[in-house]
């Protein structure tokens, strides 16, 4: 298999943003604290992203962008906003046994 540049490809992880990484908060305001999806290797993508749809209100294509850097870097911020706010997501995505934490 001929070399491939991977940086090229996912862009370099420490000097320029992953356009999926981008698009996944690109609507979302950023108000102090974020809230963490981890990967758990257990749950589908189908399932997550059902999930950061209906919960989090990420239109799908955000949620499948968070999917995706969850699979690849093992976390992603899903949502910025207040504590109150991210509480409440948190819980229902606890409830749906997704591993959440918020910063």
């Amino acid at each position: 298999m001929p070399y491939q540049n991977t940086s090229l490809l996912m862009g370099n992880i420490y000097t320029n943003p992953n356009p999926e990484e981008v698009a996944c908060l690109d609507t979302v305001k950023e108000e102090g604290n974020e809230l963490i999806l981890f990967n758990d290797n257990i749950h589908t993508f189908d399932y997550v992203i059902e999930c950061l749809v209906a919960i989090c209100n990420l239109s799908y294509e955000q949620a499948s962008n968070c999917a995706n850097i969850v699979d690849r870097k093992g976390l992603c911020a899903v949502k910025h906003g207040s504590y109150d706010e991210l509480l409440k997501m948190y819980n229902a995505l606890v409830e749906k046994k997704l591993k959440v934490e918020i910063r």
